[in-house]
């Protein structure tokens, strides 16, 4: 499963395509200095129950310690994931 990353002028989407559309994605905005929140993720239900949300997570994971960034987990599937598995993020991980 490829996860591309599509950067905006404030953020941006980790997505997953099939066939040229966009079938998952989770949205960032970067915030003040150095921070990356997740917003949302939305996965397809063609993709529900393949692990598409947390390779999603895994690569906005990589791009916040690529790019020295923390994360605020606003969305809810991040949120849980994040604070469960909190000594995994602790590095990059802030506001829960």
């Amino acid at each position: 499963m490829e996860v591309k990353h599509v950067p905006e002028e404030n953020g941006g989407e980790f997505i997953i395509e099939k066939e040229g559309e966009k079938i998952a994605y989770m949205h960032y905005t970067l915030f003040g200095s150095g921070r990356m929140v997740i917003q949302h993720t939305e996965v397809d239900r063609s993709l529900q129950g393949t692990g598409a949300s947390k390779e999603l997570l895994k690569e906005a994971v990589a791009h916040a310690r690529a790019n020295e960034l923390k994360v605020l987990p606003m969305c809810p599937f991040a949120k849980a994931v994040m604070t469960k598995n909190r000594e995994q993020y602790s590095d990059i991980l802030v506001g829960v």
